[in-house]
C-alpha cells in the first residue's frame, strides 16, 4: 500500500470546503441584502494595469508605474483573463504561450517551477514576486499557485541593474492577488481526468464603511492523482491580504500565504544511452511522496511625501521545508535485471529581503525625469540533510539522516535608475552595485567563505513615431552568485557567479484604435560560469559551470478586440552554444533547448444572438528538436500540443444565474507524448488531460 507522508485526500476535500463555507459565511455577514451582479474583474490593476490580453502599465521593468511599450527591453504579460480562460494548474503550464520561455525542458514534471528564458535557466534566480526576489534552494522550491496570482512579468534579458542577482535570460515576476476597492466574491468547484478534485474561492472589498481598510482572501484545496504511478498533486493554499491607506498619499498592504502540496519524488524514465527513452517509469509508488509546506508574509509600504517624492518600502520573509522521497534504477550488467535504490533528503530554505526606495519626479529643462535610487538587503539561507542511498526500502525509512549542504547568504546593494522623456524620446539608464557574502558547508568538510562583488548596468533608448511604432535598443548585464555546488577539475566546490551582457535591438507597435500590441526583438546574450546541470558517466546528476552565448530573435502579438475575440501569438528562434564546459561540449548546443518554439492561441466570446455567453478557445504550441544531452550525441523529436477550451456564462440565460458559468479545458488535446531529455536525464510530456469547472461570480 502506498504510504502518505501528509493528511488523507478526504481531510483535503474537507478542509477545503469548510474554509470556502466559512468564507462564504463571513463575506455574506458584511451585507445580508441580496446583491445585484457586479461585473468587475479578477484583478486589482495596482502594480499591472491590464486590459484582457493585453498589459498597459507596470511597474517591474522600471520599478515604478510606466507603459511597457515605452520601456526600452521586450516585456511579456500574463494577464489575469489570459490565466482564467486557460486556466494553468503551474507557472510552468501558465508560460507555454510566452515568446522566449521555455517550459518544455523536463516534460510532465510538477516538482518545482523549472523553466528557460531565452535558453538560459531561470528557476533558482530569475523568479520574483511582487518586485521582490524569491530565492529557491537546491531542492526547496517555492511552487506558485496559479490562482493566486493575478498575472506575471517576464522581463527578458539580464535584470540585475535595479532587481540585483538574476539570470541572464530575464527574470518572471508573480503579481499577487492584491486587495480590491470594489466587491469582489468566487467560489470554484473543478474536477477532470486522474480524479482531479479542487474547490477554490477568493474574496475581495472593502472592510470598514470609508473605504481605507480593504481585504482579500484567497483559498484551494486539491486532491487528484497523475499519469505516473504514485505521483499525486495535492495542495492546500491560503492567501490573505490587507490593504490600508488613510489618504491618498499613503498605502500599506500587507501580503502572506501559507501552503502545503505533495507531488510525487520522482519524474523520470529509464534511459539506457541508446537515444530511445524506454517506457519504464523510475519512481517507486511506495517511496514517492515530495512534500513541501511553504510560507510567506510581507508588506509593501507607499508614501507620496509631495509632487516630487515618493518613498516605498517593500519586505519579505518566506521559507520553504521540503521532504522528498525518490528512488531510481541502476544497471549492474548487461542483460541483467535493473537494480532499485531508495533515498530520503530533506532541506530548509529561508529568505529574508527588504527594498528602500526613492521616487524623485522633476525637470531638467526640456527634459523630464522620473529617478529612482535605492538601496536593499537580502538574507538566504539553507541546510540539506540526506540518507544514505543503500539497503532495502526498510532501511532507507530508518536510516538516521547526516548532513548533505548549507549555505547562508548575505547580499547588500545600492542602485539608482533615471528615465529621461525629451519630445518621442525615451532614455532608461540604471546602475547598481551588489556585495555578497556566502558561506558554504558541506558533510566532512570545514565551512568556507566567498565574498563577491560586481556592478550591474543597463542603457535603453526607445523612440515613439507618430504610427505608434516604437523602435529600441538597450545593453545590459546581469550579475548572479549560485545557490549550491559545482563539479570540476578541483572537485565539488561553491559555485562562482555567473555574469553575463546582453545586446538588444527591438520594435513594438501599438496599433492604433485597436487594444492590441505587436513587437519583435533580436537579442545577443554572453553568459559566463552559467550553472546547469549534467549527468556523469555513472548517472548522477550534477552541476556544472558552462560559458554560453545565445543568440536569436522572438516576435509576440497581445490583442483583445471589442467583438469578443482575443489572441496571443509568439515565435521564438535562437540558439545556445557552449562556449566553454566538459570536455565533447564545446561549440554544441545546450540541450533540450530547441531552436524553435511556436504558439498561437485565440478565444472567442459570444455577446449576441442565439450563441451569446458561449466561449471558444484554442491553442498550439510548436516545440522543435532539440539535443538530448549536451555532447549532442541524439536528439528529442518536435512536437505539436493543441489545447482548446470551452465555456459558458449563464447570466446570458436567465438573469438570475448572473455569475454563474461553466469552463472546460483540454490540454494536449490529440495525447502527443514523447521523450524529452535534458543533460542525460529523460522524461516524457504529459498525455490528454480534461476537466472541467463551474464558477460562481458575486
Amino acid at each position: 500500500m502506498r504510504k502518505r507522508s501528509t493528511m488523507s485526500r478526504l481531510e483535503i476535500v474537507l478542509l477545503g470546503s469548510a474554509a470556502i463555507i466559512a468564507s462564504i459565511g463571513a463575506a455574506y455577514a458584511q451585507d445580508t441584502t441580496v446583491l445585484e451582479r457586479l461585473t468587475v474583474e479578477a484583478e486589482s490593476d495596482d502594480i499591472l494595469v491590464q486590459d484582457g490580453y493585453v498589459a498597459m502599465e507596470d511597474r517591474i521593468g522600471t520599478k515604478v508605474d510606466t507603459p511597457i511599450v515605452e520601456i526600452p527591453q521586450a516585456i511579456s504579460v500574463i494577464t489575469q483573463d489570459q490565466i482564467e480562460d486557460q486556466k494553468p494548474r503551474t507557472l510552468n503550464e501558465a508560460l507555454t504561450y510566452t515568446a522566449s520561455a521555455n517550459p518544455n525542458t523536463f516534460g510532465f514534471d510538477t516538482r518545482y517551477d523549472a523553466f528557460f528564458l531565452r535558453g538560459f535557466p531561470a528557476g533558482y534566480n530569475g523568479v520574483f514576486r511582487d518586485g521582490l526576489r524569491q530565492y529557491n534552494g537546491l531542492s526547496a522550491w517555492f511552487k506558485t499557485e496559479p490562482y493566486g496570482i493575478e498575472g506575471a512579468t517576464i522581463l527578458k534579458g539580464p535584470a540585475s541593474s535595479l532587481y540585483g542577482i538574476s539570470g541572464p535570460g530575464g527574470i518572471v515576476n508573480l503579481v499577487t492577488k492584491r486587495p480590491k476597492e470594489e466587491q469582489f466574491r468566487e467560489i470554484e468547484l473543478l474536477g477532470g481526468s486522474h480524479d482531479r478534485y479542487q474547490a477554490a474561492f477568493d474574496l475581495s472589498g472593502p472592510a470598514n464603511e470609508d473605504g481605507t481598510l480593504l481585504y482579500r482572501l484567497t483559498g484551494l484545496g486539491r486532491s487528484s492523482d497523475t499519469e505516473l504511478p504514485g505521483y499525486p498533486d495535492d495542495k492546500l493554499y491560503l492567501a490573505p491580504a490587507v490593504t490600508w491607506q488613510p489618504d491618498a498619499d499613503t498605502k500599506l498592504t500587507v501580503l502572506g500565504a501559507i501552503s502545503h502540496s505533495v507531488t510525487g519524488g520522482t519524474a523520470i524514465y529509464h534511459y539506457d544511452g541508446s537515444g530511445v527513452l524506454s517506457d519504464t517509469y523510475v519512481g517507486d509508488p511506495a517511496w514517492n511522496d515530495f512534500a513541501q509546506t511553504q510560507g510567506r508574509i510581507g508588506y509593501e509600504f507607499e508614501h507620496r511625501v509631495n509632487d516630487v517624492l515618493t518613498l516605498r518600502q517593500n519586505l519579505r520573509y518566506s521559507a520553504i521545508d521540503a521532504d522528498l522521497e525518490y528512488s531510481g534504477l541502476y544497471s549492474i550488467g548487461a542483460g541483467l535485471p535493473l537494480q532499485r535504490y531508495w533515498q530520503h533528503y530533506k532541506e530548509d530554505m529561508q529568505n529574508f529581503i527588504v527594498d528602500n526606495m526613492a521616487q524623485i519626479e522633476f525637470d531638467t529643462g526640456p527634459v523630464s525625469h522620473t529617478a529612482v535610487a535605492g538601496v536593499d538587503y537580502a538574507w538566504t539561507y539553507y541546510d540539506a540533510q540526506m540518507t544514505p542511498a543503500t539497503g532495502t526500502l526498510d532501511d532507507v525509512r530508518s536510516a538516521t539522516f547526516a548532513p548533505y549542504s548549507g549555505q547562508e547568504a548575505n547580499q547588500t546593494g545600492i542602485y539608482l535608475h533615471d528615465q529621461m522623456e525629451w519630445n518621442n524620446f525615451t532614455l532608461f539608464a540604471s546602475g547598481r552595485y551588489d556585495w555578497v557574502a556566502t558561506d558554504s558547508s558541506e558533510a566532512g568538510q570545514a565551512k568556507t567563505r566567498q565574498e563577491d562583488d560586481a556592478f550591474s548596468g543597463r542603457i535603453g533608448l526607445s523612440y515613439r513615431t507618430e504610427w505608434g511604432i516604437i523602435p529600441y535598443a538597450n545593453y545590459s548585464t546581469s550579475f548572479a552568485p549560485n545557490i549550491g555546488f559545482v563539479t570540476d577539475a578541483s572537485g565539488r566546490q561553491p559555485a562562482r557567479p555567473t555574469i553575463a551582457t546582453q545586446k538588444e535591438i527591438g520594435v513594438k507597435y501599438e496599433i492604433p484604435g485597436m487594444n492590441a500590441v505587436v513587437s519583435a526583438a533580436y537579442f545577443d546574450i554572453d553568459q559566463e560560469d552559467g550553472s546547469v546541470f549534467d549527468a556523469s558517466g555513472d548517472g548522477i546528476q550534477i552541476q556544472r559551470q558552462y560559458d554560453m552565448n545565445s543568440r536569436g530573435f522572438e516576435l509576440e502579438a497581445n490583442a483583445s478586440l471589442g467583438n469578443g475575440l482575443s489572441l496571443i501569438a509568439s515565435y521564438t528562434h535562437l540558439r545556445v552554444k557552449i562556449e566553454q564546459g566538459p570536455e565533447g561540449t564545446v561549440g554544441k548546443e545546450l540541450s533540450a533547448t530547441p531552436n524553435d518554439i511556436f504558439s498561437l492561441w485565440g478565444h472567442y466570446k459570444f455577446e449576441g444572438g442565439a450563441l451569446a455567453g458561449l466561449g471558444l478557445g484554442a491553442g498550439v504550441r510548436y516545440v522543435g528538436d532539440s539535443y538530448g544531452d549536451d555532447q549532442n550525441t541524439f536528439k528529442n523529436e518536435a512536437r505539436t500540443f493543441v489545447d482548446a477550451a470551452l465555456s459558458y456564462d449563464f447570466g446570458y440565460l436567465k438573469p438570475e444565474m448572473d455569475g454563474v458559468s461553466l469552463q472546460v479545458n483540454a490540454k494536449n488535446l490529440f495525447d502527443e507524448r514523447k521523450q524529452t531529455c535534458s543533460a542525460g536525464y529523460c522524461y516524457r510530456d504529459e498525455g490528454r488531460s480534461v476537466f472541467a469547472s463551474l464558477r460562481y461570480r458575486f
